[in-house]
């Protein structure tokens, strides 16, 4: 299902505008009408956080892709989860096959969820890897 085009000519795009537009539309259902200029800059505002689920179980947050040169794999840096990993880069090369499913979170930073919203970047130490 996804492919280089899918990434890098358009549909990751199209799926950040789908969830800062629904968004934004929740919070201002009138929005083509009266409230378009809050409408737009309410959207100008939200944060977006993008989420690969693997098919080996393994969950990123893309923090942006990167060019490295493949069309046959998915480069992008990681957002760690281990703080001890906060103090540099995690640049991972994933095959577009093993890409079960992508998310994109639309949030505004005002209206957060109050628990911590952590996506795991890797598996604990010590687990088993899922059965297929």
């Amino acid at each position: 299902m996804f492919n280089y085009e899918w990434f890098y000519c358009g549909g990751l795009d199209r799926l950040v505008e789908e969830a800062t537009h629904r968004c934004a539309r929740a919070r201002y259902p009138n929005w083509e009408t009266e409230q378009a200029s809050e409408y737009e800059a309410y959207k100008e505002s939200l944060e977006k956080r993008t989420i690969l689920y693997m098919k080996d179980g393994l969950t990123y947050e893309m923090r942006e892709m990167a060019e490295v040169g493949t069309s046959s794999a998915l480069a992008f840096e990681c957002l760690p989860v281990d703080e001890n990993y906060h103090v540099g880069a995690i640049v991972i090369i994933a095959p577009f096959e093993d890409i079960a499913r992508v998310e994109v979170f639309a949030v505004h930073p005002d209206e957060k969820p109050t628990e911590n919203l952590r996506i795991p970047g890797f598996r604990p130490p010590g687990a088993k890897e899922p059965q297929s």
